[in-house]
């Protein structure tokens, strides 16, 4: 019975089917000619070319993607397609001679995210994502467009790791929406917004510098001073801003310790930016 069960064991290991693996079409290097000129492969699969004739050839591919050194007569080239698409090519040393290579499959994808969705003028975040293939040494294409911007601009060239990831950091003056373009693919377009950097300067134990700063001037707008409260922020006064986007104020007197900010409503911040507010004072007043 157990060497029943042996040989019946062997003979489904034999039938089962082999494992799959990535194929090679074999392309030829004729003179004047590649042949087949234009080949059909899936994705993961390779294409090799043979040099058969008595001079040397190359093999470069139109979009930078793949280039072979210079074949000698009996040299071969191989390159495997991870990315679905159609990929034209020619002979570097004999550019008319020209060729294709159509990879079916899934069309190439591009993420793109961003570390955080808003900053304070003057910061920074990161935008990161992954290229379908997985594959490192890709070049993904950064295009900024900022609130306002007629067109897009190309910020950076950034090449993927190990794993087909990438990122970059950027830093957004204003509002500003990035995608990432990868061979033919463009990702979703991430935005991030931008809050004005607010400030409360102390230049007495009383008095203040408020101030506001991002890629435009606040002169004329203004801004709320707010004072905690176990509600939570109340509006107590309100303060335009001068020629240099700054107000001196002094805190309110009410005895004791109180806690104080300056605000920038929506409105206030303009276009391309959202409310902001300070950092926190706390004023003392004995009497």
């Amino acid at each position: 019975m157990k060497r029943l069960l042996i040989l019946i064991a062997a003979g489904l290991v034999l039938a089962l089917p082999a494992s799959s693996s990535a194929a090679t079409t074999t392309v030829k290097i004729v003179p004047g000619a590649f042949t087949p000129a234009n080949v059909t492969v899936a994705a993961g699969d390779a294409v090799a070319w043979t040099n058969t004739t008595a001079g040397v050839h190359q093999i470069v591919s139109d979009d930078g993607n793949f280039v072979s050194s210079t074949l000698k007569p009996g040299g071969s080239y191989s390159y495997a397609f991870k990315a679905a698409g159609k990929y034209s090519y020619h002979d570097g040393l004999h550019p008319a001679i020209k060729g294709s290579v159509t990879v079916t499959g899934p069309p190439p994808e591009v993420t793109l995210g961003a570390g955080s969705p808003l900053v304070i003028y003057g910061g920074s975040t990161t935008v990161s994502g992954k290229v379908s293939s997985g594959d490192a040494n890709e070049p993904v294409i950064i295009t900024a467009r900022p609130s306002g911007a007629a067109t897009v601009q190309q910020v950076a060239t950034v090449m993927t790791g190990a794993d087909g990831t990438f990122s970059h950091a950027v830093n957004p003056s204003i509002e500003t929406t990035y995608t990432a373009a990868w061979k033919t693919a463009t990702s979703p377009s991430v935005t991030v917004q931008v809050r004005p950097k607010v400030t409360v300067t102390r230049l007495s134990s009383v008095r203040f510098l408020a101030k506001v700063t991002s890629s435009i001037s606040y002169a004329g707008h203004f801004v709320y001073l707010q004072r905690h409260s176990a509600a939570g922020w109340i509006t107590v006064k309100k303060l335009s801003l001068g020629p240099q986007s700054g107000r001196l104020f002094k805190a309110p007197h009410i005895r004791g310790t109180r806690t104080y900010r300056v605000y920038l409503s929506i409105d206030q911040a303009g276009d391309g930016y959202v409310d902001s507010w300070s950092n926190s004072v706390r004023v003392h007043y004995r009497r």
